[in-house]
């Protein structure tokens, strides 16, 4: 079980098209920026296209001290100074599983994995897990920065497609559900 320093944060940098051959060229400075935060990370991983394999944006949940550390957490990143990302999505995020990606049953290997975010509308959903929730790698809610107020729920699942991934939210309590291929990240 994951132990907290205070806040959980869910951050979501999405790849500018194009943006593949700088990545590459930056993989040891993003690596080395992430093993500063080993201690602090919940998850984290590329999301991609299945097709071509091109990583298509990267996912962390991380626990830290405040908004300000999740704040330069996000933009002092080596690929966001670089202009490898489009955008940024922070929210604050609670871990209702209470562990982290590497206590997953289901291993780091075998099976598709997605992240599924559900942006909020309306009364908040989903947030406790569904019983069957075996194949649930990290689920929670995304908040308003004081905390207070569902905006959303980020999740990282392995399920047999697409459609059953995005079939563990309450479709029609969403503003919309996007669904991206993701894979365990993490030096190899």
């Amino acid at each position: 079980m994951v132990g907290t320093l205070g806040m959980e944060f869910f951050c979501y940098h999405r790849d500018r098209p194009g943006s593949g051959p700088l990545r590459g060229e930056l993989g040891e400075a993003h690596w080395s920026y992430m093993d500063r935060y080993e201690a602090e990370l919940i998850a984290r991983g590329p999301t991609f296209d299945r097709d071509t394999d091109a990583a298509t944006g990267s996912v962390h949940i991380v626990d830290l001290p405040d908004p300000a550390a999740a704040r330069a957490f996000a933009f002092d990143e080596p690929n966001y100074q670089a202009g490898i990302y489009r955008d940024v999505l922070l929210r604050r995020w609670r871990n209702v599983l209470g562990r982290t990606m590497w206590e997953f049953p289901g291993g780091r290997r075998g099976g598709n994995r997605y992240l599924v975010l559900g942006l909020g509308s309306g009364q908040p959903a989903d947030l406790v897990p569904p019983a069957d929730g075996d194949e649930l790698i990290a689920y929670g809610p995304l908040l308003s920065d004081d905390g207070a107020t569902w905006v959303g729920t980020a999740l990282l699942v392995r399920a047999p497609d697409a459609d059953a991934a995005r079939a563990v939210l309450t479709a029609d309590r969403y503003a919309g559900i996007e669904v991206h291929d993701w894979e365990f990240g993490g030096r190899r």
